[in-house]
């Protein structure tokens, strides 16, 4: 399981996200990551389903933040 929080929010995504993120620079990457800490830590919802399945909310959360990124 990759330890930095680049290559956990790489690992939450879904693969056709995954692929488009493996693809930016790594500063873009670093900061996709923030702001997917930033949701896990901060959205109450994401609380209890993390208390259900850990990967599932991380899951969630990559999903929330791909939802907002810029096109």
């Amino acid at each position: 399981m990759p330890l930095d929080a680049v290559g956990r929010f790489l690992a939450a995504l879904d693969p056709a996200h995954r692929d488009a993120v493996a693809g930016e620079p790594r500063k873009e990457q670093e900061r996709l990551a923030a702001a997917w800490e930033e949701e896990l830590e901060s959205d109450t919802d994401i609380d209890t389903l993390d208390e259900l399945s850990p990967a599932a909310a991380e899951s969630e959360a990559a999903r929330r933040v791909m939802e907002r990124r810029p096109r």
